[in-house]
C-alpha cells in the first residue's frame, strides 16, 4: 500500500470521529436546552462540560484532519 494510500486511509478513520463527535455534541446539546428548567444543577453543569469537552474534541480533530491534508500537498 502506498504512502498516499495510508495517509488516505487515516483522514477516513479520522473523519468517521469526527462525525461521531459531531452528533453527539449536537446531541448533548439538545438534551441541555430541552432540560434546561427540570435537570438538577450537577446534571446540567454535567452537560455544559460535555458539551464544552466535545466541541474543544471536535476544533482539535478537525485540525488534525486538515494538518493530514496538508501533508498530502508534500506528497
Amino acid at each position: 500500500m502506498s504512502e498516499l494510500d495510508v495517509a488516505k486511509e487515516q483522514i477516513a478513520y479520522l473523519k468517521i470521529w469526527l462525525g461521531i463527535l459531531v452528533v453527539t455534541d449536537i446531541s448533548a446539546f439538545g438534551w441541555l436546552i430541552s432540560n434546561i428548567e427540570t435537570a438538577t444543577a450537577p446534571l446540567l453543569w454535567a452537560a455544559v462540560i460535555a458539551v464544552v469537552g466535545l466541541t474543544v474534541g471536535i476544533v482539535l480533530l478537525h485540525q488534525r484532519i486538515k494538518g493530514h491534508i496538508e501533508s498530502l500537498r508534500r506528497l
